[in-house]
């Protein structure tokens, strides 16, 4: 496929690259990689094999490496390319930039500079996993990757425990099976969780089962790749009902039964359907003590 080269408007274009699939990547990433001044990247040289694949010539433009251990350092010469008007592309390894990935701070100060920062979005792990869990997705955290040691991890996870959301984290191959006990130790090994590897690659895998069964599955039967661990919201959130319903109360002052339900429940990350029954109920004893005043 031919890239027909445009002069991009200066700023910071922050790209999404495929996280397997090199044909995930969008029209507008390849627009802007074939467009710009000057091109940096997490990892160049699978930025350059993309590239290579997708028929983008990088001709003379630099193709600079921006990454944990360089930032510091290289982050001053993207930043003199940007404030001399050219157009800075960075692409991040594997993902959207920002998400777990050393761009935040290039991104930081091209904002500082009031210099514009532009997104072209693509593919996400979090996302592509949360897609495919099977687990609620309209409440999500994602917490990025826990903490090494077995002590640290179980404390950040018990931190975790009772928010009212899917919880997403990273995760390495080699930590995987310690990380899943110490989340069933913490969180309950009956807790609904989903395990993603090689997400849009040819071995691609998502287990579903509970926290417990995962982890005894990932301590005999270990593999490699990629993963994204997905773990449900507690079954029970310990809320008083009277906090329920004075929330509910003041939400149906202001908007429909449907609309008071929806609002709370996810407020609270509770099940709607408990919490529309509640309403209907509420809303059925304010209508009947008007009728009484009338």
């Amino acid at each position: 496929m031919n890239q027909v080269e445009r002069k991009l408007d200066p700023g910071l274009y922050l790209v999404a690259t495929p996280i397997g699939a090199a044909r995930d990547i969008t029209l507008r990433t390849l627009d802007i990689l074939a467009g710009a001044d000057v091109i940096a990247a997490e990892d160049t040289r699978s930025l350059r094999k993309l590239m290579d694949i997708h028929t983008i010539p990088l001709g003379e433009r630099p193709l600079l490496a921006y990454h944990d251990h360089n930032g510091a350092r290289m982050r001053p010469r993207l930043m003199a390319a940007l404030q001399e008007g050219k157009s800075v592309v960075y692409a991040s390894e594997a993902g959207t930039p920002m998400v777990a990935d050393p761009g935040f701070d290039l991104a930081r100060a091209a904002i500082a500079e009031a210099i514009p920062l532009i997104s072209a979005p693509g593919p996400s792990a979090v996302i592509t996993a949360l897609t495919l869990s099977g687990l609620p997705t309209d409440r999500f955290l994602f917490a990025g990757f826990l903490p090494n040691t077995s002590s640290q991890r179980k404390s950040a996870l018990a931190a975790l425990a009772d928010v009212p959301a899917t919880l997403v984290f990273y995760e390495s191959p080699k930590r995987i099976a310690a990380m899943l006990r110490d989340a069933a130790s913490v969180l309950g090994g009956t807790r609904r969780a989903a395990l993603a590897r090689e997400l849009t690659k040819k071995f691609e895998e998502v287990q579903r089962d509970t926290l417990e069964a995962l982890a005894a599955e990932a301590a005999t039967n270990p593999r490699k790749g990629e993963m994204v661990v997905l773990i449900d919201r507690a079954d029970s959130v310990n809320i008083n009902p009277e906090e329920i319903e004075c929330m509910l109360q003041d939400a149906l002052g202001q908007m429909s039964v449907r609309d008071a339900a929806d609002t709370v429940s996810q407020a609270l990350g509770l099940k709607r359907r408990q919490v529309y029954q509640m309403a209907l109920k509420l809303a059925g004893d304010s209508a009947a003590a008007g009728k009484d005043t009338e």
